[in-house]
């Protein structure tokens, strides 16, 4: 995946990503900044031009992890029909450009600088966050382009998120739900999914893969309380998932795809028919990198995802100890601060392992140091400690080298993760390379 600065927008379904924009003179502390949740900021803004979000219709996706991968392969099929379709997603990789689609074309630089400096004034008078902006923009973008259908991806929560200012979100997915954003959401996993069950709407009809044990009461009772309709769909079998030939990989892929088909299905027989042959080509030809992602970095094989939560670090364990490789393995991971580092790496980590906790630029990130007695043996046994010359954290590009380098008889994989703001780093700066669409 080549990042050439100053490129103008390019196909989805091309392996290539819009180039990086900077924004930060309209978008000032957009990247770790403190969330300020509500609905009234932003419903005050889209009043005053007069609610463009009223000409389309939404599929809304909330959860904690695979709601992008749902959006994707969603839209990829909309796209695929030659719909005026929009899609809506967050966090990007590379390039704001990534969030903001028409078909299968990106946001222009351009055009999105273009937005934010006229809904500046606007953004200002009513204090709106950075997220608030970039969804007023995109709503306003989908307005003028005419999409008569956009799919949504809730960005933090659901009920007070940006996204449910759209008040015509009448189909709704759940992709699973876990624990992360706690300082936001709620310390406990029945109290993050109310959050997120507020997306739900009187009427609407809801489509869930298999969620924990403490959430199906909890949507079930949302549900139940506004008058929506849940449907609770079981993941695709192994020979239906892998007759789809999707570029995403991994067990948890068979849920998101089972979800995503469910709701084409229901838009086909409500609102557009759909041709499923057709749909299925779109599915196959989308494009959401990080997500087990297979790369190089000076020909050294290496896996990519871009787990950052403790349910997302169990889930990508599983599927490496289910792969055909044995052996330990090497990881290069940069953890934010604010997530549950040591719930992650009980996840990840087995004896044998090694670690490398790096710096993800502009972000304050777990060290090794904060994190050896916080642990318990087996795991802390694994961590690299930093040299006192290199600082807390180690650089990224140190921290592969020693990754990379096996010693005599032993074959390590190297996996990076930890952040999806380490990946688009490394994609930014061309460290790695991209071996096999994704």
């Amino acid at each position: 995946m080549s990042v050439t600065v100053g490129a103008d927008a390019r196909p989805c379904g091309d392996s290539r990503w819009p180039a990086p924009v900077d924004l930060s003179d309209l978008l000032p502390g957009q990247t770790h900044g403190v969330v300020t949740m509500g609905l009234e900021r932003i419903k005050g803004a889209l009043a005053a031009l007069d609610n463009p979000q009223n000409s389309f219709v939404a599929i809304h996706v909330a959860g904690t992890n695979g709601k992008g991968s749902i959006c994707s392969l969603i839209h990829g099929a909309l796209a695929a029909h030659g719909l005026p379709s929009g899609l809506y997603t967050s966090p990007h990789l590379v390039s704001w450009c990534e969030r903001i689609r028409v078909g299968q074309t990106f946001i222009t630089p351009t055009t999105l600088r273009s937005l934010l400096l006229e809904l500046r004034p606007l953004a200002q008078q009513w204090s709106l966050t950075p997220f608030e902006r970039l969804t007023v923009a995109a709503f306003l973008y989908f307005h003028r382009q005419a999409v008569n259908l956009a799919v949504l991806e809730v960005g933090l929560g659901g009920r007070l998120d940006a996204t449910t200012a759209h008040g015509q979100r009448h189909t709704v997915a759940f992709a699973a739900i876990g624990e992360d954003h706690q300082e936001y959401l709620g310390e406990d996993i029945t109290s993050i999914a109310r959050e997120k069950a507020g997306v739900l709407t009187p009427g609407c009809v809801a489509f869930s893969g298999p969620q924990p044990a403490a959430v199906v009461p909890v949507l079930r009772q949302a549900a139940v309380d506004c008058g929506a309709t849940m449907t609770w769909v079981p993941p695709l079998a192994d020979d239906t998932f892998r007759s789809l030939n999707l570029p995403l990989r991994g067990r948890v892929q068979q849920h998101n795809a089972a979800v995503a088909m469910a709701v084409l299905e229901h838009v086909s027989a409500t609102m557009q028919p759909l041709d499923m042959q057709r749909s299925r080509k779109g599915m196959a030809s989308v494009r959401w990198p990080g997500r087990l992602q297979h790369c190089r970095w000076h020909g050294h094989p290496l896996l990519v995802d871009g787990a950052h939560n403790r349910c997302a670090a169990l889930c990508l364990r599983k599927e490496l100890d289910g792969a055909t490789s044995a052996g330990p393995i090497h990881w290069v991971l940069g953890i934010l601060a604010n997530k549950d580092a040591v719930g992650m790496l009980q996840a990840l980590l087995r004896p044998g392992d090694r670690a490398w906790l790096v710096a993800i630029k502009d972000s304050v990130c777990w060290s090794a140091d904060q994190l050896v007695k916080r642990l318990p043996a087996p795991q802390a046994a694994c961590l690299e400690r930093t040299p006192p010359h290199l600082g807390s954290t180690w650089p990224v590009s140190i921290a592969l080298r020693q990754a990379t380098r096996q010693p005599s008889g032993s074959e390590a994989r190297v996996v990076v993760s930890g952040s999806l703001y380490l990946l688009g780093q490394l994609h930014h700066q061309g460290v790695i390379r991209v071996v096999e669409k994704n």
